[in-house]
């Protein structure tokens, strides 16, 4: 009992010093990773970090293709102007 107390005391104050996380597609993929480590065998928890950790590097991932897009596009819009002849 004395061990879990002092487990959550540690969890509380270091949840408390973190913060703020970008939870982009870490919260999906946490979800679908905890169902998964779920089902193969009781370990949900470290499907769900997992899943988060899966969940954001496809985030990034598709973010850097936006951007990506975003800047061929800026550059063929650029480059389509026709020059003035001298």
């Amino acid at each position: 009992m004395k061990a879990k107390l002092i487990a959550v005391c540690l969890f509380a104050s270091l949840a408390g010093l973190s913060g703020a996380a970008s939870a982009k597609g870490c919260l999906k993929g946490a979800a679908v990773g905890g169902v998964a480590g779920h089902v193969a065998g009781s370990h949900g928890v470290l499907g769900a970090a997992a899943g988060c950790a899966v969940g954001r590097h496809r985030a990034n991932k598709k973010d850097a293709e936006k951007t990506q897009t975003q800047a061929q596009a800026r550059q063929s819009t650029n480059s389509s102007v026709p020059a003035r002849a001298q």
